[in-house]
């Protein structure tokens, strides 16, 4: 029989992002209309659309070998699974997610203290009530099914809610009074899967690709011919800890090819050409793997 990972593809807010990693990773992942059953051009991965509030669930349960979903679905689930890899990406950024506890502007609640005997509402009940439970304070905790900003303060005194940017709270005149949990993106795998060898190391083959894409958005490649008596000066600018030397037809120049931070650019270029290199150009990375 052949093997085969049976893979879980968070379905919802992360789903399009998820799919677009794979895909510069080298995975394409096709869904089509009402299926919930993704091809891949892979023969030896079976891919299944789940939520990921769920995904931590079933992947516990071995209905799925392993699969994608947040580190704060796998605490609300209490899921016994492999946390195999941190992976960090959300639906519009590359950066951790937070659950925060909120309240209104006007409101007499300062901290978590001050929520004894109140009522808050969240999609994470779980979550809420450890973070309580950690705070020696007891509140009555409501499941929310959405829109739970606008529960406070006549259906609840206080909200748990995820924010990847905050513009959602701020828009409905709330302010953070604390962060219950700061979440990224983990592969996960079922722990009798993870000791199977083929299936392992599928799953380290896919998280080697996965990663080498993510590492690399951040990133950039720098070209620049530089005189060789200025060469210790350009090193001294460049934040790259190695940066590759070679000799150019002229004995007083060399070729530098440094990876930096794509944020750095707009200080560092100027200082380069200042110095002295010239020709630099700036090339796409695609993939990083160390």
């Amino acid at each position: 029989m052949k093997n085969i990972l049976k893979l879980g593809i968070p379905k919802g807010s992360l789903q399009d992002v998820t799919i677009g990693i794979f895909k510069q990773a080298g995975y394409n992942i096709t869904v089509r209309p009402r299926n919930y059953y993704p091809s891949i051009d892979d023969d030896e991965i079976e891919c299944m659309l789940i939520r990921a509030q769920e995904m931590a669930r079933y992947v516990e349960g071995g209905q799925l070998d392993c699969g994608l979903t947040g580190l704060d679905w796998i605490k609300e689930n209490r899921a016994d699974v492999v946390d195999v890899t941190e992976l960090i990406y959300a639906k519009t950024s590359f950066r951790p997610i937070k659950w925060v506890l909120a309240v209104k502007e006007n409101s007499d609640i300062k901290s978590v203290k001050d929520l004894e005997g109140k009522t808050i509402a969240t999609e994470v009940v779980n979550l809420t009530k450890d973070y309580l439970k950690a705070h020696g304070v007891n509140a009555k905790v409501e499941f929310s099914w959405g829109t739970t900003e606008v529960k406070v303060p006549d259906l609840a005194d206080a909200i748990v809610e995820i924010t990847e940017t905050g513009s959602s709270i701020r828009a409905n005149n709330l302010v953070i009074i604390d962060t219950v949990l700061e979440t990224t993106t983990r592969f996960i795998a079922n722990k009798e899967a993870y000791k199977d060898p083929f299936k392992r190391k599928k799953m380290e083959n896919i998280i080697m690709m996965l990663k080498s894409v993510i590492d690399a958005i951040p990133k950039t490649c720098v070209l620049m011919n530089a005189p060789k008596d200025k060469l210790d000066d350009i090193l001294e600018i460049l934040p790259s800890s190695n940066p590759t030397i070679s000799d150019l037809a002229k004995g007083d120049w060399v070729d530098v090819m440094a990876i930096l931070d794509k944020k750095d650019l707009r200080d560092i270029l100027p200082r380069l050409k200042a110095i002295g290199a010239k020709s630099i150009a700036e090339l796409p990375i695609n993939k990083i793997i160390e």
